[in-house]
């Protein structure tokens, strides 16, 4: 009887023994996580992350009346940027964080909350295709309606790419934008000249020059508003504090790509805390079915004050990438 309990005991001890090695070989097949990671939250938010960390989130809830990037993180747990604008959150509903948005589509306007001839961007598409994860980076691909309000008519069609690369983690990362225009099948979409888009950025209030003593500064080593206001340039930073920390120091560089339609492009840049890149103003720009729009813009997020030097250094860097595709292939 003893012998056959040891027997007992030491088959089911080789049992177990036999199925942790099994398990420990199955490990040897696991994957390693993405350092970078665009991951899908509830009520259309896509979350930008770096080692588990968000840097930004993407948000495109069909009721807004556009996609917008909200928070801008560096290493600190506050956003770099805001809703709204602090003196005027009604009327300036529209300063959505980081947006893409124009003032004169087809006579439309699609930058305010409040128009008469009022517009809406609206996502239609996230497709599987449209993720990916990696060590260097994150993407994430949509597609969006422009619609006319009042009777939701399509006038322009816009395929988007995000991607979020870091350069030292949190503490300086690009944020690439890439967007194709086109309009519906036999029409023709016109931006018309304006100063209020294509791209924004509505500041943390702490970093706005008026109310927490930020600094603007743009490639031509212009400073502040009255300097800076509408000026061509290559990219705009706005930089300050954004906690009371010795090291609470950081900013933002809004940047224009060569191959977008006007490089230097003017910069519609405010003392109270917001800036934009303008694609059209002062001459429209038409939009075809043989002449499809296609712009790349970057947000290069930093600790500090960055310095000519450093942002001329990081423009250059981004400018030298290679363009995305839009239209990957099918996995």
């Amino acid at each position: 009887m003893g012998e056959m309990r040891c027997f007992v005991f030491y088959s089911c001890l080789s049992f177990v023994l036999g199925m942790e090695v099994s398990v420990w070989a199955q490990q040897d097949n696991f994957k390693p996580i993405p350092r970078v990671q665009a991951i899908p939250l509830p009520h259309h938010i896509t979350s930008f992350q770096f080692e588990g960390r968000e840097l930004t989130a993407l948000h495109f809830d069909p009721q807004d009346m556009r996609p917008f990037w909200y928070p801008i993180r560096a290493s600190k747990d506050v956003s770099l940027t805001r809703m709204g604008h602090p003196h005027d959150p009604l009327t300036h509903s529209h300063h959505n964080s980081v947006w893409v948005t124009h003032n004169s589509l087809n006579e439309i306007d699609f930058w305010g909350d409040h128009a008469k001839k009022q517009g809406r961007i609206t996502t239609v598409e996230v497709s599987r295709e449209g993720y990916e994860d990696t060590d260097e980076f994150a993407s994430m691909r949509m597609v969006n309606h422009w619609t006319r309000a009042e009777d939701q008519s399509l006038q322009l069609i816009e395929v988007r790419r995000t991607e979020v690369r870091p350069i030292k983690g949190a503490r300086s990362w690009f944020m690439i934008v890439d967007m194709e225009f086109s309009p519906p099948k036999g029409q023709v979409a016109t931006f018309g000249a304006s100063g209020f888009g294509l791209i924004a950025v509505r500041v943390a209030k702490s970093i706005g020059v008026h109310d927490g003593g930020g600094r603007i500064l743009n490639s031509e080593g212009l400073i502040d508003e009255k300097q800076v206001f509408r000026k061509p340039a290559r990219w705009c930073d706005y930089s300050g504090r954004v906690t009371s920390e010795a090291d609470g120091l950081a900013g933002m560089t809004l940047m224009n790509h060569p191959m977008n339609p006007h490089n230097p492009t003017a910069f519609h840049v405010r003392n109270d805390g917001w800036m934009g890149c303008c694609l059209s103003l002062d001459s429209p720009i038409e939009v075809t079915e043989a002449q499809k729009l296609r712009v790349r813009y970057g947000l290069w997020v930093h600790e500090g004050v960055a310095t000519q030097v450093e942002c001329e250094e990081h423009w250059r860097a981004f400018a030298a990438l290679p363009v995305a595709d839009l239209w990957p292939a099918k996995k």
